[in-house]
């Protein structure tokens, strides 16, 4: 099928910039209520219990379940109608939705206005990386999507950041003015993609779009095999962010500074992730694919020694070089699933991305609070060899199922 929005020439950077800039004030706010959801709604820091555990859990997966369960209709209403609308409209409902948040405490409404905030965001991010494979050629698609990565994950890691700083900074009572100005950086997300796309609130209608192509997009072996990954992933991630400010408070380690490390990390992804992507572009995706899961693995491996053996320094220095590996798997991943929509609608396609990061969140956050409240420690280890264990697997699949397709060929 044609796609409803045309590559845009060269020399023409405004759409581009416009995307770019709406997945970081999205993602911005998403780290934001991410990061102090937990305070916010228990009044506290510290000394959270097993049940109050999955209460905040529960709440926090609000906004994944969202994103899962809405996303490809998000997906196929971008195909049929064009990008730019579901992108803008997306970004403003997610805007007031945080600033509904600053409005209430109570789990009931916090985890309803977070369900709805996910639908918000799984639209921004399906529209998103439509308009990032229509507007990259081949040859440099690892590096375009390099940059949307850079920009996605910075956004995250700002919000952590500045919610993480926002802990140490104010009192708990003023928590609600995080949520207001991640709305603030939302709205102006929203002023600057219209005045750089002007025209895309005109797009033509895809009329030769049809939502039966949801299904196919989902079940096809290469689609899967290249989107599975991002579900151990982001059982990670979701989880490691819901309570890394309570579990840093806990053993000592001040907000500010926990915002601190945070940031110097995002700051590095700016370089490596465009780097990463021109590699992928260079030597091959499936190759860069595998060096992120290594890292990714030895990152795991470096987290249950540092639980066991301390902070020494050679755990530390592995960490580091696990961590900058893992680095290298997003943009390859990302140009390697826009290379598999030629023959699809890109938005439907590029939707299942999303949903299986929003279903990495809530299977993660359900997992490691389960095991955690049943096996103290030792749940978090099996937790983490699991999805060290399991993104292994999934990579291996791919390649052989490469190799296989190459010989047959």
């Amino acid at each position: 099928m044609v796609a409803p929005d045309p590559a845009a020439p060269a020399h023409d950077r405004h759409p581009l910039t416009a995307v770019l800039s709406a997945t970081f004030f999205v993602r911005f706010g998403f780290g934001i209520t991410v990061a102090v959801f937990a305070t916010y709604i228990l009044g506290r820091s510290v000394g959270l219990d097993g049940s109050q555990v999955g209460v905040v859990g529960l709440v926090s997966a609000m906004a994944p379940t969202g994103e899962f369960t809405t996303v490809l209709l998000s997906g196929a209403v971008a195909d049929r109608y064009g990008r730019f609308p579901v992108l803008f409209g997306g970004m403003a409902g997610s805007a007031v939705l945080l600033a509904l948040t600053a409005l209430t405490r109570d789990p009931w409404a916090l985890g309803g206005l977070n369900f709805a905030f996910g639908i918000g965001s799984g639209a921004i991010l399906a529209s998103s990386l439509a308009l990032i494979a229509d507007r990259s050629v081949h040859p440099e698609r690892g590096y375009e999507m390099g940059r949307f990565d850079a920009v996605n994950l910075v956004g995250w890691i700002g919000g952590f950041a500045f919610g993480f700083g926002s802990l140490g900074l104010l009192d708990n009572a003023q928590l609600p003015l995080v949520f207001l100005a991640g709305a603030g950086a939302l709205a102006v997300g929203i002023l600057l993609g219209v005045w750089w796309v002007p025209s895309g609130w005109r797009a033509t209608p895809n009329r030769s779009y049809v939502f039966s192509t949801v299904l196919p997009a989902i079940v096809r072996r290469e689609v899967l095999l290249v989107t599975l990954p991002w579900l151990v992933i982001y059982m990670l991630i979701g989880t490691a962010f819901v309570f890394l400010g309570t579990s840093a408070s806990g053993v000592g380690i001040p907000p500010l500074d926990l915002a601190l490390a945070i940031g110097l990390g995002g700051l590095l992804l700016v370089g490596t992730q465009p780097t990463f992507g021109r590699l992928a572009d260079r030597f091959g995706q499936q190759r860069l694919m595998i060096v992120g899961t290594v890292g990714f693995v030895g990152a795991m491996i470096c987290a249950a020694l540092l639980a066991n053996l301390g902070a020494q320094p050679w755990i530390l220095g592995a960490l580091g070089v696990s961590v900058l590996a893992a680095l290298a798997y997003g943009p390859a991943a990302l140009a390697a699933l826009a290379d598999l929509t030629a023959s699809l609608s890109r938005a439907t396609t590029m939707a299942v991305y999303s949903l299986v990061i929003s279903l990495g969140m809530i299977v993660g956050l359900a997992a490691s609070t389960g095991l955690f409240g049943a096996l103290g420690n030792l749940g978090l280890d099996l937790f983490f060899g699991s999805i060290a264990a399991g993104l292994a697997l999934l990579t291996a699949l791919r390649t052989l199922d490469l190799r296989r397709t190459v010989a047959v060929d």
